[in-house]
């Protein structure tokens, strides 16, 4: 998604080890873990104290394996901490948020500061990472200190990304801003039955999609067109904003996103749920005319059983509403999708939101982010096992994807497959540490079943539209505006799951008439103002 500077790693004597990092290069790219065992810059760490062992506790989201799935991943910590004891003399251990309340018990884990965290996983857009720098939870992070335990991290990193990282001027993470990500949403739709319904070039409009529907309904009745399970209510209106304008949405206000800026005019803050009349009342029409149609099922909003993604990989369902990430795994011919096998000419595009007015925007470096607890009592040695992790191509490989020959091969052209026998729900390192918060394009090595071809290619258009995220360094102070922040999100929620799903009775323009109604008597109007006046604050009237 970013092609990051190299000049930090290419002055003076380094620009002579371009070639043997090239050579050394994982899966075809170029390394910067060669690079940096070149140069060294791990070569100060040996004036270091670390006489004394310690265990580094990495605070992750999600459940902790059980069974064989434990036992595999331990089995390659052993592996791991022998290396981090050999260079660091520290260990690493996993403490697991679970997906249960996660949000909740991971704020109160941080506020306890008891010291039983050290790395913490964060994000600025779902994880609170402002919100916790605000109140005293992470570690401020000097340049010295950087440049000290995480050499080769600080090194990569430009001087304009790592200003994204403070708050009140002070870094607070270590961003993960040389992977290519993107998340944002779309439906993935079987292009061969498009071209039959007279899309030769597939699905590029929401008005395609609707021809789309209307094909498969009728020539295969048999399949469900999309079996949403109804709670994508907030990224279908999301996506038809962002399709039709060029809204771009601040993150962290609320889950719907309801509030930013233009392309335009990127400053002036606006919530287009409130303004945009004329085009919710478009998409309250075609959201009516696809239930009409039968694209979902008839109780979709209690359609809460709903395996819509498995039933799109054998051919049960015509369309997948997720992001691109979810995108390349449909369009390639992995044993789980079972259509490319049953017909030959099975065929998957991607229908991205924004495609009709070009509005893409990256995602935020900090969407995943390490941060450092402020209770950590062993926070150099925290940064020197992350600086590891991140950038040694050992460490990174077993932390990523675990024991070579168990868990994962490299084919003789550098790309990466499962051995004989692999089973994903036990070997699948990846799912289990859940390192989103520092993956590293120079050590990612492909693997060997996506269609890259494709993959590559829808890459290289948004790459050429994109924008960088904006709003990197706004921290909202929702302090006084939360009350009503939390109504307009539950009026939204309410409103728009009739909308979307064409569930409404009545007109289009009276159900829309309603819902901005119901924003304008919840003060949305009030929000918009102090989120402008915060705005005005930090980037200039």
């Amino acid at each position: 998604m970013r092609t990051l500077s190299r000049r930090d790693f290419l002055k003076g004597s380094a620009a002579g080890l371009v070639g043997a990092a090239l050579s050394s290069a994982v899966g075809g790219t170029f390394s910067l873990a060669a690079l940096a065992e070149e140069t060294d810059y791990w070569a100060n760490w040996g004036d270091i104290d670390t006489s004394e062992h310690v265990v580094i506790n990495y605070m992750t989201t999600g459940d902790k394996p059980t069974g064989e799935a434990l036992d595999n991943l331990n089995a390659m910590l052993e592996q791991l901490n022998a290396i981090l004891t050999e260079k660091v003399n520290a260990e690493i251990e996993i403490y697991y948020i679970e997906w249960t309340d996660y949000l909740s018990n991971y704020n109160l884990t941080l506020a306890s500061m008891d010291g039983s965290v050290d790395l913490v996983g964060t994000a600025s857009d779902w994880l609170d990472a402002w919100p916790n720098a605000k109140n005293g939870a992470f570690l401020e992070l000097s340049e010295d200190m950087l440049s000290t335990y995480a050499p080769a991290t600080y090194a990569s990193v430009p001087a304009e990304n790592w200003d994204m990282c403070k708050y009140d001027g002070e870094i607070y993470l270590m961003p993960e801003d040389n992977y290519a990500q993107w998340t944002n949403h779309g439906f993935a739709y079987r292009l061969d039955w498009a071209r039959e319904a007279g899309l030769e070039d597939g699905v590029h409009s929401w008005e395609d999609m609707t021809t789309y529907f209307q094909y498969v309904t009728e020539a295969y009745p048999d399949i469900q067109a999309w079996d949403s399970d109804g709670t994508n209510y907030a990224t279908m209106v999301g996506g038809w904003i962002s399709s039709k304008t060029n809204y771009v949405s601040i993150d962290g206000i609320n889950s719907g996103a309801m509030w930013g800026g233009t392309k335009d005019d990127l400053y002036t803050v606006y919530s287009p749920y409130a303004t945009e009349t004329d085009l919710l009342v478009e998409f309250a029409e075609m959201m009516k005319s696809w239930d009409n149609m039968g694209v979902w099922v008839t109780d979709v909003l209690n359609n809460t059983d709903a395996s819509n993604r498995d039933e799109f990989r054998v051919g049960l369902s015509a369309a997948e509403q997720h992001h691109t990430q979810t995108w390349t795994d449909l369009c390639s011919d992995t044993a789980a999708n079972t259509i490319y096998e049953d017909d030959e000419d099975a065929e998957v595009g991607f229908f991205y939101f924004g495609e009709e007015s070009q509005n893409v925007v990256a995602l935020s470096i900090t969407h995943g982010a390490m941060a450092v607890s402020a209770a950590s009592a062993n926070p150099e040695r925290a940064l020197m096992v992350y600086d590891l992790i991140r950038n040694d191509v050992d460490c990174y490989r077993l932390f990523n994807y675990g024991i070579e020959g168990v868990s994962y091969e490299i084919t003789e052209d550098g790309y990466k497959t499962t051995p004989e026998g692999y089973d994903s729900e036990t070997q699948n390192i990846n799912g289990m540490t859940n390192y989103w918060w520092g993956r590293n394009d120079d050590l990612e090595i492909k693997s060997a079943e996506l269609n890259w071809d494709a993959i590559d290619e829808l890459y290289a258009i948004y790459d050429e539209i994109k924008i960088e995220y904006p709003y990197g360094q706004f921290v909202a102070n929702v302090d006084e505006i939360s009350y009503m922040i939390d109504n307009i999100s539950e009026i939204h929620t309410n409103y728009m799951k009739q909308i979307a799903y064409g569930k409404f009775t009545g007109t289009a323009e009276e159900i829309v008439a309603e819902y901005q109604a119901a924003l304008a008597s919840a003060g949305i109007d009030d929000v918009t103002a102090e989120l402008q006046a915060q705005f005005d604050e930090l980037y200039g009237a």
